[in-house]
């Protein structure tokens, strides 16, 4: 190869200014600025040849990463050709790495209860299964993201995960040593236990287990600084509920029901537990309210009010005022959205349960990330 450049070169920096741009599918964050580009070359002729470290060697997005730095480097002006050359950190540069993400000595901590986080918990409940919880939590995460938000999921429902289905996550998370990094769909960080077993196998485990499971997806998954983490907790008050607001005390429930008195009824439990926990209701969505029909009109094929209902009551019992954030319709693209791996918020946005959905997203948009309770950091002159 003949010598490169002087580190002056217009068409160096031109090079190194495009690598800059180039985003791990990950960490969602520069490899420049994560330490991942080992060496740059550049040629008289125009030829570039980098050397991009991965964090481990089954780095399953390796050739997502090659494609995104090949991309980004033929663009530049001058550039002739582009050599990728794929290498693995050593321990130094993976520790430097978590060090970098983590903070100093890359201490295991649950990042949301820092006095410094400005991320918005949302706890996703329902008092009894079937209620389209997790739907919910998919579709609101994804528009959420579609806003440029930066949201994350953990799917909290041990026996009954189906987020990476909803989402159509097949990928494996990547683990650098004791950290976690979760795969991403539509601009969502995801973490599940489904990720972690083989097929369709049951998982089989006991409340303290499951507090354990929780634990370790809020210390060691690396999520990033997120704008919104929700978690789709499994139906009803039980171990993973007591877990939540233990782990993440600052949790606001949202409470998912559908228009039946005998559903609102269930949801109420699992929405007045915030007044033994200390937390804080976000609101109450109604899902499968009505059925738009073919020839016009709407029918009600699980009755009317329990979101109202459930609102006035749980405003009753907990002294403030709980607002009904929605009412989502039913929906065939919904579920064919699901079964699909295609939230209905982004493949049919017009339908009557994606508009209405972002609505409801955009109230959450809407409120902004609390700087109650926290250090500035100011001094007084």
């Amino acid at each position: 190869m003949d010598p490169a450049p002087s580190s002056k070169s217009p068409l160096l920096q031109a090079v190194t200014h495009a690598l800059a741009t180039v985003i791990d599918p990950e960490l969602r964050r520069p490899i420049t600025e994560l330490g991942m580009v080992d060496s740059v070359q550049v040629s008289d002729d125009g030829r570039v040849t980098v050397a991009v470290l991965l964090t481990i060697a089954g780095c399953p997005l390796r050739d997502t990463i090659t494609a995104d730095a090949r991309k980004a480097l033929s663009a530049v002006p001058g550039v002739t050709a582009v050599d990728v050359d794929l290498k693995v950190m050593d321990q130094a540069q993976r520790d430097a790495l978590k060090e970098k993400l983590r903070g100093p000595g890359g201490a295991r901590t649950i990042p949301f209860n820092q006095p410094e986080s400005l991320t918005k918990v949302y706890a996703v409940a329902s008092g009894k299964g079937g209620v389209g919880k997790s739907s919910v939590t998919v579709n609101l995460a994804t528009a959420l993201a579609a806003r440029g938000l930066r949201v994350g999921i953990v799917d909290a429902d041990v026996y009954g995960f189906s987020v990476p289905a909803l989402m159509g996550i097949t990928q494996a998370p990547t683990q650098v040593d004791d950290m976690i990094l979760p795969p991403v769909a539509y601009g969502v960080k995801v973490i599940s236990i489904g990720m972690f077993v083989t097929g369709n196998q049951p998982v089989a485990w006991r409340g303290p287990m499951l507090h354990r499971a929780l634990e370790q997806f809020l210390t060691d998954v690396y999520f990033g600084d997120l704008d919104a983490l929700f978690l789709d907790l499994p139906p009803g008050t039980g171990d993973i509920a007591i877990s939540v607001a233990q782990l993440l005390p600052k949790a606001e429930i949202l409470v998912v029901t559908t228009p039946q008195a005998a559903a609102a009824d269930v949801a109420e439990r699992a929405g007045a537990i915030a007044a033994q926990t200390g937390q804080k209701i976000a609101g109450v969505i109604e899902n499968m309210s009505y059925l738009d029909m073919p020839g016009g009109g709407r029918m009600e094929l699980f009755g009317s009010g329990g979101g109202t209902v459930l609102t006035g009551r749980l405003s009753t019992t907990l002294g403030v005022p709980v607002p009904l954030l929605g009412q989502i319709p039913l929906d065939i693209q919904l579920r064919e959205g699901g079964d699909a791996g295609v939230p209905i918020v982004l493949g049919r946005p017009d339908s009557a349960a994606g508009v209405e959905l972002a609505g409801i997203a955009a109230q959450l948009a809407a409120t902004p990330r609390g700087l109650a309770g926290m250090k500035l950091g100011l001094q007084p002159r």
